[in-house]
């Protein structure tokens, strides 16, 4: 049971690490794996300790890996399990600073492009933001409360938050949104829909926002206005704060 603790305390620690190959590492052929045994848990195991190694590169080595297992059973480890830990801890958070400023690279860079192309406007903030619709109604103000649907991704088209999916709309005071999204609702008109282009430092910034939104990570909405200040009897509070929500 200790060793198993040990094992799964290091996969939490790795959570977002990838299992990118070793150089000249080959991939072998594929082996039915036996109904008996321990070879299907065993396998199972290690999908999963691997499924939790995605999001950060770092130079993993299967067999060294297996080795550590096997000597940690075995009680024959060359380290102690606080020098391991102390080891997986600076390699993830190394890894983890090379990715973030990668991304922030990403997202200048296409940002500096994006502004360059036909319909978009930046304001002062560095907000950008095309109009898709006009709308005809009023513009909130600071302190309002908005009803929206929107759609939220990433610069590579992933979605990561939508209320179109959820099939309902969105009921939002702007005192408790992202920066972004405060700047960005208080120019459009009720009825209007308008894609906003984030900035990090507008968003999230390089913090991040828990496993969803990684560290300086630019954020495009595309929002639709439907009202302003709609009853307090109905303004959403969900279990657990929406994407948008700068308490996320």
């Amino acid at each position: 049971m200790k060793q198993l603790l040990g094992i799964v305390a290091l996969a939490t620690v790795l959570i977002g690490v990838s299992c990118a190959k070793a150089p000249g590492q080959t991939t072998a052929p594929k082996k039915a794996l036996s109904d008996e045994g321990d070879e299907q848990m065993s396998y199972a195991f290690g999908m999963i300790m691997a499924s939790d190694f995605e999001d950060v590169s770092l130079p993993f080595n299967a067999a060294a890996l297996a080795q550590g297992f096997q000597d940690q059973l075995a009680g024959e480890t060359t380290m102690t399990f606080d020098e391991a830990l102390g080891i997986v801890q600076t390699s993830y958070a190394e890894a983890m600073e090379v990715k973030s400023e990668e991304t922030r690279q990403e997202g200048i860079a296409y940002l500096k492009e994006n502004r360059t192309k036909e319909g978009i406007t930046v304001t002062e903030s560095g907000l950008q933001y095309e109009v898709l619709t006009q709308g005809n109604g009023p513009r909130p103000r600071a302190e309002d409360t908005v009803q929206v649907h929107y759609e939220g991704t990433f610069i590579d088209g992933t979605v990561f938050d939508s209320s179109y999916q959820r099939g309902e709309p969105q009921k939002l005071p702007l005192t408790n949104v992202i920066p972004g999204w405060s700047e960005g609702l208080q120019l459009m008109r009720q009825g209007a829909t308008y894609r906003f282009y984030i900035p990090s430092e507008l968003a999230y910034g390089e913090n991040g926002a828990g496993q969803r939104i990684p560290p300086n990570a630019v954020l495009i909405f595309k929002v639709e206005l439907l009202s302003i200040n709609p009853q307090p009897d109905i303004i959403d509070q969900p279990d657990q704060p929406d994407i948008i929500d700068r308490t996320f």
